[in-house]
């Protein structure tokens, strides 16, 4: 009863207690902690009913006494209708076919291809990424223009598009028999949704250059979880890129530039939502690998996280009189409108291409690829909105992306060797 009112009362203290650029920091109703109460609040009023609803049916064993119209969306919704798949590759696509001789030039072409898209999708998305959350729309002569502030509404937007391209994906190509329970997907989907919060909240008090290397770093957390979610083990190498990544970081993090913009300084709240970020999306890649172990495609998955992502924003941004706020603010600036449509449709298409180039050439490529997105994303972001980087960041840099690339290196040898062993590739994860 007495701890709500004492948290109320200390956001602004906690808030003003950061060298936080006026722009970003208008009043205490718009400091991060208050935010992310107030929108898990209203996941809260989906989550709590649904989760009664689901141990109602349960209790009553409804998949025995059930009848009527709405008996198979029940039983789709809380019980399934087919069992776990023995191997989880089931789950994931269909085998990737080896390149032959005579189709070498047709493979190189769709790996440039591949390339190609994820680095222009996810590229665009980084830069726009930073460009909504940190400038001003409508700026002129006599007036400084307003900033775009609920990140939750660009999560929504991101989801709706991914729901759509998904459902008419499953919709036009032969998917799987679907089995698992639907509500298995609120799980990743909230913490999925609660990570790119983080995500765009963080652009508020950190440089882009950081985020994309605590993104890379979340590594460590992946393997954290793996062992309390999934009871993974690992080896030695995996420890050691995950150490080496740790320095990488921490020499970037603590390597200070003279004259440093406002916009670029990492605060504690900046730190805090990067752990956010970083906790709830190793939570999400666990639990989708849970679920690949259901047949599903990785597009099925896509698909059905997606709904809950959809369901979870839209009614919070209802619930708080935000979404007629953020289409008011579309309206007044076109220029944003644009820029969310695009962020949007890259977020889209870069999931699409992350099926496909998982499929056609397997996981190393792909991390391959994403790996150097990450560093020409650092470089873009550097020249674009003008972040400097010191010698000791930039050799912080330079030992994160050496940790990954051996990472990968390490890994494309063990698979080498237990060719013989049953193939235990896990699906698709984010990077």
């Amino acid at each position: 009863r007495f701890c709500l009112p004492l948290v109320l009362v200390s956001l602004p203290a906690m808030a003003a207690g950061e060298e936080i650029a006026p722009a970003l920091q208008d009043s205490w109703g718009d400091f991060w902690l208050f935010r992310f109460f107030i929108n898990a609040a209203g996941y809260a009023s989906i989550v709590v009913p649904g989760f009664l609803l689901i141990q109602y049916f349960k209790r009553r064993n409804y998949l025995e006494t059930g009848r009527g119209i709405c008996f198979p969306v029940i039983k789709s919704c809380v019980f399934g209708s087919e069992v776990k798949s023995i191997h989880q590759e089931d789950g994931s696509l269909p085998p990737r076919s080896e390149p032959t001789e005579s189709s070498t030039a047709r493979q190189v072409f769709k790996l440039l291809c591949c390339a190609a898209g994820l680095q222009a999708s996810y590229l665009t998305w980084g830069v726009l990424q930073e460009r909504v959350m940190t400038r001003t729309y409508g700026a002129t002569e006599t007036d400084p223009g307003e900033k775009f502030k609920d990140s939750q509404f660009l999560v929504f937007m991101n989801r709706i598009l991914a729901f759509t391209v998904a459902g008419l994906y499953c919709a036009l190509t032969k998917q799987p028999r679907h089995g698992a329970p639907m509500y298995k997907y609120s799980f990743a989907s909230l913490s999925n949704i609660l990570s790119s919060w983080c995500q765009y909240e963080a652009l508020k008090y950190i440089s882009f250059p950081t985020q994309v290397l605590a993104k890379a770093s979340k590594v460590i957390p992946v393997m954290m979880m793996g062992k309390l979610v999934s009871r993974k083990s690992y080896e030695y190498w995996e420890y050691l890129t995950a150490a080496l990544i740790s320095v990488g970081v921490s020499m970037f993090l603590l390597s200070s530039a003279p004259n440093r913009h406002v916009s670029t300084v990492t605060t504690f709240s900046g730190v805090i939502l990067l752990a956010g970020y970083i906790i709830f999306d190793s939570f999400t890649s666990n639990w989708q690998d849970a679920l690949f172990t259901y047949k599903m495609s990785p597009v099925q998955m896509m698909f059905g996280v997606n709904v809950f992502s959809c369901l979870f924003t839209v009614g919070s941004l209802l619930e708080q009189g935000a979404l007629l706020e953020s289409l008011r603010f579309m309206a007044r600036h076109s220029e944003f409108t644009a820029h969310a449509v695009l962020l949007s449709v890259c977020s889209a298409c870069g999931q699409l291409f992350i099926f496909y180039t998982i499929n056609q050439f397997g996981a190393a490529v792909f991390t391959i690829i994403m790996t150097l997105r990450q560093a020409f994303a650092i470089l873009l972001s550097c020249l674009i909105y003008g972040h400097t980087v010191t010698v000791v960041g930039g050799l912080g840099v330079a030992v994160v992306f050496m940790a990954l690339f051996l990472r990968v290196y390490a890994r494309s040898r063990m698979k080498k060797r237990s060719k013989k062993l049953p193939p235990g590739e896990s699906p698709i994860q984010k990077v």
